[in-house]
């Protein structure tokens, strides 16, 4: 049974834990159990003491909330609450980051960078705990990818010829391109090459500027841009 609890200031996410815990008249060691974290970690978190945590997913699951409101105080507290809410497509939330968030996500621990996304995409899709979402910027990728199109990557999954993958070739931003095998060196190693289908833009060879590939594309979304009436 749900309570009544009053609306008061959910500024932080210890706030809005804490409101959406009464909400669903849960204990602090009940919320514990259905999250699978600690009873330690939620008192520590609704006190103010852990600012980011990395379970927040888990949380939004537990209290059945949204996670946008959740992490950032962007829309309902409940999904569904709001008749222009988005459809749901999905029950697995896979964090959108941005290209600099992207080209560290290797090299850091996935989840510390997921509680600071920008937005959360909602998935049917069965993908590694390592997922993420980008939106396209630039047009690098034009005609196929417009600015504002957003692309789940799953770094589990190993690219095949023609596949689009996220790669960081030493700069601190992730790029998104055409994976192409071409052949192997001198040497017997294999060599890749990350194409733009935008042939106004260059396109980067593994021998020539090195690159680590973060990710594989495993879904695309366009969404359909606002024309004005003529």
């Amino acid at each position: 049974m749900q309570a009544h609890v009053e609306i008061t200031d959910v500024s932080t996410i210890a706030d809005r834990v804490k409101q959406a815990r009464k909400y669903r008249n849960l204990t602090q060691a009940q919320l514990a159990k259905a999250a699978g974290v600690s009873q330690g970690a939620i008192g520590n978190l609704e006190s103010g003491t852990r600012e980011k945590p990395r379970e927040l997913l888990n949380l939004a699951l537990a209290l059945g909330v949204n996670i946008n409101w959740l992490a950032n105080e962007k829309g309902p507290m409940l999904l569904g609450e709001s008749n222009i809410a988005p459809t749901p497509i999905g029950s697995r939330s896979i964090a959108l980051i941005d290209y600099v968030q992207a080209g560290a996500w290797a090299a850091a621990t996935s989840g510390g960078i997921a509680a600071e996304a920008s937005d959360w995409l909602l998935t049917d899709l069965a993908l590694s705990d390592g997922a993420f979402a980008l939106e396209i910027k630039g047009d690098s990728m034009l005609p196929d990818f417009q600015p504002g199109d957003r692309v789940i990557i799953d770094p589990a999954v190993e690219p095949h010829p023609g596949d689009f993958v996220v790669a960081k070739n030493g700069e601190h931003e992730a790029t998104f391109k055409k994976y192409r095998p071409r052949g192997v060196n001198a040497q017997g190693k294999p060599v890749v090459e990350l194409v733009p289908l935008n042939h106004d833009h260059p396109s980067l060879r593994s021998d020539t500027s090195p690159f680590v590939i973060i990710g594989t594309m495993v879904e695309h979304r366009k969404y359909r841009k606002y024309r004005p009436p003529y």
